[in-house]
């Protein structure tokens, strides 16, 4: 791009409009994003030779190659795009938030017939009622086993009233915890009176209950039930508890979050680059309660005001949580309050106030939240230190052993089969240090046969590039660096592909020695030794695991009984009958490969012709059919459950 891009002449391009711009490396990776109100004014800030820039911004206008813009209809709209751009891109020089929670909701199930009361990881637009969010889930399964014990609310999953009569009552109707609707054991009237005493109760109304309560242990007790006497009471005591939990913070019931941020300043090693480390405290405040608590650490490249380090956690944050509070309390006036405000209403759908209180107890309570964040820091110091250097400053000892400009992204390769069959490829991927599992992809080898690593390779790297020259969804992102498990043989091959397709990435051999474990790296056509008790080695060692672990895996599913059925299915002339009886004779599909003709043949509801066709297609090279994962770009069935096995359409 330099050679295209003069930065000069692209400056008297930019319109005095709102919108964002993208700054890029020589590298063509995004180094910082930001937002403006006139892309003119803004951007031309960064390369004006006059004015007082801090160290940050002078770093990074040096790393700038090329920019781009994008055009918004208001400033609202490019703190949006400004916050998704971000969030997508993690830029070096922008201030990140380190931690991606989410929190737990209480949801009553009023679109039921016998409504329950559960824990729910966010909030939908159903029939159904949400309390929270609640900091950990711990606080919700503590809410919902007293609301259970107190109202007898079933905890089960049947679907009622379909499944009414069927079965036999849980152990919950046993102990008198739930009164089994499941068995028709109480009205859906009856059932529905509970749970509005519930909803009551979550709303708030605990005096209510705690008398209702005492005056059931009173009458148990004259009437001489002295265990459901003490029963009432435990109930009445955990009622108590949760409320000196829930401490009141004020009259209004007002939903608030109280925030407040302390910073500490580091010094890299060698001194040449300062960088922020911070966590901002939140209180949650629901319903004019304090219902708990957490506290979210953010890496910035330079120092920053307090004030952007908060503006930069409120934009991160909110994007991603389904609930906006009311209100906002901070220690003090931060950059863009007023478009803040704007941003948070809408995603809320009503008024959202940030405010920064001066006496009484809302100023005590952010300055809790404040001496909350410092004693969080100071405590962790020494653990984001260490998380810090296993994890970006192992890339960084990477990157500088093999003399490169970064190494952020890396991508690592493995191929996995027994004796050449069913050979599959995984690609995994990490994010500076960290595995991101939702990058990673699976490979079922279609052009190789028999047990040829350096080909199977070739193909799935050609399949993983190929897909990026295309544009397809998940293979857009190019790695800064791709390791592969073995040496020169290994690299020549994602060399010679990258080198067709046009790719300019560096490409590292994880070299082993006669115990098959990594002594150095090759890379440059020589190997370089890597210091075994080093940060940059046990990161390496790790990408070369998980490398195995996720193909291993991969093949494995495919191994397993139900995929061995696809695979006789493509054999012509074995309809189910006779697959069924080759499993049943030989248990699995390399007793079925490693078979004689005659063995085959001998097999229930075989004949010589079939058992032919069978040997042939383990032994003869030729495959007929088709594959039965419905694939285009050689991306398979999903094995297992979780992010890691997310796969594009084909």
């Amino acid at each position: 791009m330099s050679g295209q891009f003069i930065i000069e002449d692209e400056l008297k391009k930019l319109p005095a409009k709102p919108g964002v711009y993208i700054m890029h490396d020589a590298r063509d990776v995004i180094i910082y994003v930001g937002k403006a109100v006139s892309l003119r004014n803004r951007v031309r800030q960064y390369f004006q030779k006059t004015g007082n820039k801090s160290p940050k911004v002078r770093r990074m206008v040096s790393d700038i190659d090329h920019f781009e813009y994008i055009v918004t209809d208001s400033e609202l709209e490019a703190l949006v795009l400004e916050s998704n751009l971000i969030k997508e891109h993690r830029p070096k020089y922008n201030t990140m938030l380190k931690d991606d929670k989410t929190y737990p909701y209480i949801r009553v199930t009023l679109g039921e017939t016998y409504p329950r009361v559960v824990l729910a990881r966010g909030m939908k637009k159903d029939s159904s009622k949400y309390y929270g969010p609640y900091p950990t889930a711990g606080a919700v399964h503590d809410m919902i086993e007293l609301v259970g014990r107190i109202y007898r609310i079933r905890s089960c999953s049947r679907r009622l009233p379909e499944t009414e009569g069927k079965g036999r009552p849980c152990l919950n109707y046993h102990i008198g915890r739930c009164d089994a609707p499941c068995q028709g054991r109480i009205t859906p009237e009856q059932y529905r009176e509970r749970v509005a005493g519930a909803v009551r109760f979550l709303d708030g109304d605990t005096a209510g209950e705690v008398a209702s309560l005492t005056e059931k242990m009173k009458l148990a007790s004259e009437e001489m039930r002295f265990e459901d006497a003490a029963r009432y009471r435990d109930l009445i005591e955990s009622i108590r508890v949760i409320g000196e939990r829930q401490k009141i913070t004020s009259s209004d019931g007002d939903d608030r979050d109280i925030i407040a941020a302390a910073a500490d300043l580091a010094k890299e090693e060698n001194g040449s680059m300062d960088r922020t480390e911070a966590v901002v405290q939140v209180f949650f405040v629901r319903g004019g309660r304090l219902i708990g608590r957490e506290h979210f650490f953010l890496t910035a490249e330079d120092p920053e005001e307090e004030g952007e380090l908060v503006r930069s956690f409120i934009t991160q944050y909110y994007a991603g949580t389904p609930f906006v509070p009311r209100e906002l309390m901070l220690e003090s006036v931060i950059p863009d309050q007023e478009l803040l405000e704007k941003w948070l209403s809408e995603r809320r759908g009503s008024k959202v106030s940030i405010r920064v209180p001066q006496r009484g107890m809302k100023e005590k309570l952010v300055e809790m939240a404040k001496e909350n964040a410092r004693n969080a820091l100071t405590r962790d110091r020494e653990r984001l230190q260490r998380e810090e250097m296993r994890t970006v400053g192992a890339v960084r000892e990477i990157w500088d052993l093999l003399g490169i400009a970064s190494a952020q992204r890396m991508e690592a390769y493995d191929i996995s089969n027994i004796s050449g069959f069913e050979s599959v490829g995984s690609m995994i991927v990490y994010d500076r240090g960290k595995p991101k599992r939702t990058d990673y992809r699976k490979f079922r080898i279609r052009t190789v046969e028999g047990p040829n690593d350096y080909a199977s390779m070739e193909e799935v790297l050609t399949r993983r590039f190929r897909r990026a020259k295309e544009g397809a969804q998940g293979f857009t992102l190019l790695p800064d660096l791709i390791l592969m498990d073995g040496g020169r043989g290994q690299v020549h091959i994602a060399e010679n592909v990258l080198r067709g397709m046009g790719f300019d990435i560096p490409v590292a051999g994880m070299v082993k020695d006669d115990y098959h474990r990594t002594r150095g790296i090759w890379y440059h056509e020589r190997e370089i030794p890597i210091d075994t008790a080093s940060e940059g080695f046990k990161l390496v060692t790790r990408i070369q695991d998980e490398a195995h672990r996720f193909a291993i895996e991969y093949h494995r599913l495919l191994r397993s009984k139900g995929q061995v059925r696809s695979i006789l299915d493509d054999i012509e002339g074995i309809g189910e009958t006779r697959r069924k009886a080759l499993l049943r004779s030989f248990g699995t599909l390399e007793a079925i490969r490693d078979a004689t003709e005659e063995e085959l043949a001998h097999a229930p509801s075989m004949n010589r012709g079939a058992a032919g066709k069978v040997w042939q297609f383990f032994h003869g090279g030729i495959k007929q059919g088709g594959d039965q994962t419905n694939e285009d770009d050689g991306l398979s069935v999903k094995a297992g459950r979780g992010p890691e096995t997310d796969e594009p359409d084909a």
